[in-house]
């Protein structure tokens, strides 16, 4: 079976990478004595950033399986808090709930977000075969029914996440669609190769998954 708890780890690692990247301060330099270096340097023209390329996204009509999802609900008060929350939910908190109950991940790692915007109210669990017979940690099952849905695979940046959900909501608007419970990503692919080098992320898959009417 393949290791859902490292790839989540993973996940939640280049998550908090990707978020400390965009908050590096460089040294300022000092002033040149020479005035007409000033001058060339004011004169040089700016440097843009990269600009990110679209995410990559099949739609999918399809049916949702029927899952036991063994949870635990936290926030975060701010975006960069989500991925150090959802390692101790993930690595910690439900990995003891899956010990003492003698228990496997059945699945992938899943999340359910509850707001767009900080603070972040989120729950996050892992699928699991049968229920647990003792509950602790906060958790819970959350149970999914088996259900029609409109699923997105998208490969890219976590960041641009928001682009598999837009397509998904205009792709349901066409099809005169609606969604029949809240939608939830579930993290298929593994951001980190077996060395713990990072994968190009328009070849890690996450599925952002709306059941329907």
């Amino acid at each position: 079976m393949k290791q859902y708890f490292s790839s989540a780890a993973a996940i939640l690692t280049l998550v908090i990478l990707q978020a400390c990247s965009g908050n590096e301060t460089k040294t300022p330099e000092k002033a040149p004595a020479d005035t007409s270096k000033k001058e060339k340097a004011e004169a040089a023209p700016a440097k843009t950033e990269p600009v990110m390329k679209p995410a990559i996204i099949n739609i999918v009509d399809t049916i949702s399986p029927k899952r036991l999802v063994l949870c635990i609900k936290d926030s975060a008060a701010s975006f960069e808090r989500i991925g150090m929350k959802l390692g101790q939910i993930y690595g910690v908190k439900l990995a003891e709930v899956l010990k003492k109950n003698n228990l496997k991940m059945d699945g992938a790692p899943m999340a359910w977000y509850k707001s767009e915007k900080a603070p972040f109210f989120f729950e996050a669990g892992v699928p699991v075969a049968k229920r647990p017979a003792k509950l602790s940690n906060g958790a819970y099952i959350k149970e999914i029914a088996t259900d029609s849905a409109v699923v997105a695979h998208f490969y890219g940046p976590y960041e641009l996440l928001s682009q598999g959900y837009e397509a998904i909501k205009e792709r349901m608007k066409d099809g005169k669609k609606k969604s029949s419970a809240a939608p939830y990503e579930i993290y298929i692919g593994d951001p980190v190769d077996k060395d713990g080098k990072m994968i190009d992320p328009y070849k890690v898959r996450t599925d952002i998954v709306f059941p329907r009417h």
